[in-house]
C-alpha cells in the first residue's frame, strides 16, 4: 500500500537512515504507522529492523540495551523535541512459548518483516512504513481495519490472548481510545480467555485502566469489560451495581449511572481523580439499600461512608499511588454535600472545604455535576448551580479582615509595650481602615510605625477609630460578596 506524505520528526529519520546506509532494513511499525495514517500525532516512534542489537548499538554514539526483547535506545543529542530523547529501536524477531500468559520465555532474531508483524496484537498495529518507499507493508489489512474502525487479533485471536493476557485490556483500551468497534471472534476470545487476567499483575491492571478511563469513551469500554467477564477481574465491586434500580430520582441502575457520570466527567476532559469519583461515587448503594417503611421507595443511607470504604481497598489492590487513593475517597465520602440544597449554608460550604481542602472544593462540585448528569437529568438546575459557585468563591476569598494586615496583636505588644487588652484590638482596627485605603502601607515596617504612634493616643480616641475600622470592614465585605452574586447572577 502506498504511503501518504507524512510529517517524521528529523530525530526518527537519522536513525532509519544509519541502518540504511549501514545495509539493513528500517521501517517504522506499529502504532505510529497507525497513528499517521488516522492522521493523529503518535505518541511514540518505533522502529523494527533485520540488525541484531550490538550491530545496532554498533551504528550510533549512544545507546542503551537493557532488557530481553532486542530493543535498543537510540539517545538523541541536541533536539528541541523532548519527547524524542530516546527513539526505540528493536530486530525483526519471534517469541517462544508465552508460559505465564505475559512475556515470551524465549526471543529469536534474525526472521524477517512478515514473520515480526505475524507476532504482533492486531492488525492495525501490525503495520510497517518505509520512509524511503513511501510504502506500507499490510500483511493483515490492517489499513481496511482502520477504514471500517474495528479491532481485530492478528490470526487466531485465542492464541493472541493466550500469549499475553494483557492483550485483552489494550483491546478494551484501544477500542475506547479510537473509538472503534471489536470484531466479532476477537471480541468472543475476550469472553473465553478473561480468567487469564488473573495472571497479569495488578499494577499492569491498573496502567490499562488508567488509560481506559482517561479515553474519549471509558463508558463504553467498562460496558465491554461486564459483557466479556474481564470486569471481573478488574474492577469487581463494579458489578455489585448491575441490576440495582434506584429511587425516581435516578432512572438507571446503580452500575449503568455510574458508567454514565464517568462518561460525563470524561465529556468535560475532567482529571482522574473526578472521574474516578464519578465511577464510585455511589458504589456503596447495593450494601446501604434498604425498602423505605409504608412506601414503594428505598433509601441507601450511609452509602458515602460505605463507598468511600469500597473505594479506598478496590483502588490499594490497583496499587494506585497513595495521593490518588486519599483524593478519591475524600471525593467520594462527601460527594453528597452538593446533592442536599437544605445543607448548603456559607458555614457549611467553609466546614466541607476543610475536610475536602481547598485544592478539592471545585472537583467536589464536578463531582456532583457528574452525578446529576449520570441520573438522567440534562443538567444542573442553572441557578442552583450558580448559587454553590458563587458560594464556593465567597468561602474561599481572602476575608477583610485584620487577619490581612502584615503585622499582629503580638507584635504591635512587642514595639509599642502595650499590655493586653482592648487596646490592641482597636489599634489593629484602625490600621485596617488604614490599609483598606492605602493598601500599599500594608508593610510589616509602616504598619509598626504606625501602630506605635496610634499607642499614643487615648482611649477614647481608640475606641472611636476602632468602631471606624469595624464599620469599614463590614462595608467592604458586603461590596466583595456583592460583587460576587452579581459574576454568578444569584
Amino acid at each position: 500500500m502506498e504511503s501518504a506524505n507524512y510529517s517524521i520528526p528529523p530525530e526518527v529519520t537519522r536513525v532509519t537512515s544509519a541502518l540504511k546506509e549501514a545495509g539493513y532494513e528500517a521501517y517504522m511499525v506499529g502504532g505510529c504507522v497507525r497513528d499517521l495514517i488516522l492522521g493523529k500525532a503518535p505518541k511514540d516512534w518505533d522502529i523494527t529492523t533485520n540488525a541484531h542489537p550490538d550491530q545496532i548499538q554498533a551504528l550510533f554514539e549512544d545507546t542503551y540495551y537493557n532488557n530481553d526483547f532486542g530493543t535498543v535506545g537510540v539517545v538523541n543529542g541536541e533536539t528541541d523535541n523532548q519527547t524524542l530523547k530516546v527513539v526505540e529501536v528493536t530486530p525483526y524477531r519471534t517469541d517462544g512459548i508465552y508460559s505465564d500468559s505475559r512475556r515470551p520465555d524465549t526471543v529469536e532474531f534474525g526472521v524477517t518483516l512478515e514473520e515480526d508483524l505475524a507476532r504482533r496484537d492486531f492488525t492495525i498495529n501490525a503495520l510497517a512504513l518505509d520512509l524511503d518507499k513511501g510504502h506500507v507493508v499490510d500483511p493483515y489489512k490492517g489499513h481496511e481495519d482502520l477504514e471500517t474502525k474495528q479491532l481485530r487479533a492478528v490470526g487466531d485471536a485465542d492464541e493472541r490472548f493466550q500469549e499475553d493476557a494483557l492483550r485483552m485490556l489494550r483491546a478494551i483500551r484501544l477500542g475506547a481510545e479510537l473509538g472503534f468497534g471489536i470484531e466479532q471472534k476477537t471480541f468472543e476470545a475476550l469472553s473465553k480467555n478473561a480468567h487469564l487476567l488473573e495472571k497479569i499483575s495488578k499494577e499492569r491492571i491498573r496502567d490499562e485502566l488508567i488509560k481506559t478511563i482517561m479515553s474519549p469513551y471509558p463508558m463504553e469500554a467498562l460496558l465491554h469489560m461486564k459483557q466479556t467477564g474481564l470486569l471481573d477481574f478488574v474492577l469487581p465491586d463494579l458489578t455489585s451495581g448491575i441490576g440495582i434500580t434506584q429511587n425516581h430520582s435516578h432512572i438507571y441502575t446503580v452500575f449503568e449511572h455510574l458508567l454514565r457520570a464517568l462518561q460525563h466527567a470524561a465529556d468535560k476532559n475532567y482529571s482522574l481523580e473526578v472521574r474516578l469519583a464519578a465511577l464510585f461515587h455511589d458504589i456503596g448503594k447495593p450494601m446501604s439499600k434498604r425498602k423505605a417503611e409504608n412506601t414503594n421507595e428505598y433509601t441507601f443511607y450511609g452509602h458515602e461512608v460505605i463507598g468511600s470504604r469500597v473505594t479506598r481497598k478496590a483502588l490499594e489492590d490497583l496499587r494506585f499511588p497513595k495521593e490518588t487513593v486519599e483524593k478519591v475517597v475524600r471525593l467520594v465520602r462527601w460527594h453528597m454535600f452538593f446533592s442536599d440544597p437544605d445543607k448548603i449554608s456559607l458555614s457549611a460550604v467553609r466546614r466541607m472545604i476543610v475536610n475536602v481542602g481547598t485544592d478539592d472544593i471545585w472537583d467536589l462540585l464536578n463531582v456532583r455535576i457528574c452525578d446529576r448528569i449520570g441520573s438522567g437529568r440534562p443538567k444542573e438546575q442553572p441557578f442552583r448551580f450558580r448559587k454553590y459557585k458563587s458560594m464556593v468563591e465567597e468561602a474561599l476569598r481572602d476575608p477583610v479582615s485584620v487577619d490581612m494586615l502584615k503585622i499582629d496583636g503580638v507584635r504591635i505588644m512587642d514595639v509599642t509595650h502595650e499590655k493586653p487588652g482592648p487596646r490592641i484590638g482597636n489599634i489593629l482596627h484602625a490600621l485596617l481602615e488604614e490599609v483598606l485605603d492605602t493598601p500599599s502601607i500594608n508593610t510589616e515596617e509602616i504598619l509598626v510605625s504606625r501602630a506605635v504612634a496610634l499607642s499614643m493616643l487615648s482611649d477614647e480616641e481608640l475606641v472611636l477609630l476602632g468602631k471606624k475600622g469595624k464599620n469599614r470592614k463590614a462595608e467592604e465585605e458586603e461590596r466583595e460578596l456583592e460583587e460576587l452574586r452579581k459574576k454568578h447572577k444569584v
